[in-house]
């Protein structure tokens, strides 16, 4: 057995190894503090202000103090503000624009608020209003479910465009069809009414409305199509006339595809004459007929009309003619579209006469009115002597190539037109070139006009700045 060699006594002892424990490893000791609620933190208490605004905000419906907030704790309030209170407590009271953003981004995907004049909160009570009236049922739902917010929105209501107003719920009848005999069904049964929304119940009571837009049908009918489902009612139509009379403020009154005949049209007018704000009126895709556009003619030097749109209708020539006897009277109406309607040569030809003697009406729609050479011949005397027409459509009409030249003719005389549509007019390739570069030529001395009328900007001054630090 090998003995232990004995150290020197000058010799350092090798160091003694000490265990290196990890304070990790005991929970206890890493704690600061050990607390019995699991749910305790480090986070510092709020602030009492914070509180209360919380409590207000928590309570806001029972009791709405944001006028004795002074304005920092406004802003925070109304941050936080629910946007699905009710309006009973937010119409009136709150004001900020950055609520009701928020309440049309959360309801609504698509939020263009230049539409609506920049206002956030005048875009929410618009769509608000508008889609109860497009899914209001006749008979079904209550009536106080408009005349309740009317107080609410009335002021803020500028235009309402609604695209659809449902009919009544018809009661399922199957079985009493099964029972009824051929003879008995041979009687004939009254059908139930297909009456739609009262708006003299409504449009009266909005002080500002300006613009009133409405198409009666049904949209996304799928296999429940009937054609009742887009019948404008007589009822409808009075109720809809008391209405535009007794708003004043409506300046815009549109009213399509709503099969609109020439009595229902008649109606209307007789309570739209001598109306002190309307200045557009918008009757397209509608049965009216020569009957209407004579009450037209009376409706056009009995207001004020600037924009008349009668699209897509029945008026033939002796309609033309009534429209053309008050465009030679009348010294307001700037645009005329008559297109897709059939007044054929004798109320185009009516209606060249009128320009003669007008002076105002810029922008003139006689697409598809089966318009031919007379009516192109009497319109080239329009473009020499006119000089207030700056916008012309006369496409697919059978103009012909004589009646091509003769448009020709009248243009190489005409300074201010700048816009002349002959599409499939069947002028001639030669002739529509021609035409149009005579419009460029007219485009550009409007566009030279425009410029001397703005107003020049100051000449930059020749005298040099001195620099102190140059010198």
């Amino acid at each position: 057995m090998q003995e232990p060699v004995a150290l020197e006594p000058n010799a350092v002892p090798p160091p003694a190894y000490t265990p290196v424990i990890n304070p990790a490893a005991n929970t206890r000791r890493m704690r600061r503090i050990i607390s019995e609620d699991p749910e305790w933190s480090l986070a510092i208490v709020p602030q009492l202000t914070e509180l209360c605004i919380q409590h207000i905000i928590n309570n806001f419906e029972k009791n709405s103090i944001l006028n004795s907030l002074i304005p920092e704790h406004q802003k925070k309030v109304l941050e936080k503000l629910s946007t699905n209170l009710p309006l009973t407590v937010t119409a009136n009271l709150v004001s900020d624009e950055g609520y009701w953003k928020r309440c049309c981004t959360a309801r609504w995907a698509v939020c263009d608020v230049s539409q609506y004049g920049g206002s956030w909160k005048r875009m929410f009570f618009e769509r608000h209003l508008e889609n109860i009236l497009k899914f209001y049922i006749p008979d079904t739902t209550s009536p106080n479910q408009v005349l309740d917010i009317i107080p609410l929105c009335k002021v803020y209501v500028r235009k309402l465009e609604i695209n659809q107003f449902l009919p009544p719920v018809k009661q399922d009848q199957k079985k009493e069809d099964e029972d009824v005999s051929d003879t008995e069904s041979d009687a004939g049964i009254d059908e139930p009414s297909m009456d739609h929304f009262d708006l003299s119940m409504l449009v009266p009571a909005l002080c500002h409305l300006e613009e009133l837009d409405l198409s009666y049908g049904v949209k996304d009918c799928g296999m429940n199509f009937e054609w009742n489902l887009f019948e404008f009612t007589i009822r409808d139509c009075w109720s809809l006339a008391t209405a535009l009379k007794k708003c004043p403020t409506l300046k815009v009154f549109k009213l399509t595809r709503s099969k609109v005949d020439d009595d229902k049209a008649r109606i209307l007018i007789r309570h739209l004459l001598d109306h002190p704000s309307l200045i557009e009126l918008n009757l397209s895709h509608n049965l009216l007929a020569d009957r209407a556009a004579r009450a037209v003619g009376k409706l056009i030097n009995c207001s004020k009309l600037v924009t008349l749109n009668l699209c897509d209708n029945r008026i033939r020539a002796q309609g033309g003619q009534a429209i053309a006897h008050a465009l030679s009277k009348n010294a307001v109406l700037t645009s005329l579209n008559l297109r897709l309607n059939c007044i054929e040569d004798e109320g185009g030809q009516a209606i060249c006469h009128a320009l003669l003697a007008n002076s105002t009406l810029t922008t003139l729609h006689l697409g598809g009115n089966e318009l031919s050479e007379p009516t192109a011949t009497l319109f080239s005397q329009v473009l020499a002597q006119n000089t207030a027409l700056t916008h012309i459509n006369l496409s697919c009409n059978h103009i012909g190539l004589d009646g091509g030249k003769q448009l020709l003719e009248g243009m190489t005389d005409n300074k201010t037109v700048v816009e002349f549509d002959l599409r499939l007019a069947e002028v001639g390739q030669e002739s529509e070139y021609l035409i149009n570069q005579a419009i460029k030529t007219n485009q550009e001395l409007a566009r030279l006009k425009s410029l001397q009328r703005q107003p020049s900007a100051p000449a930059p001054s020749n005298v040099e700045e001195k620099h102190p630090e140059l010198d």
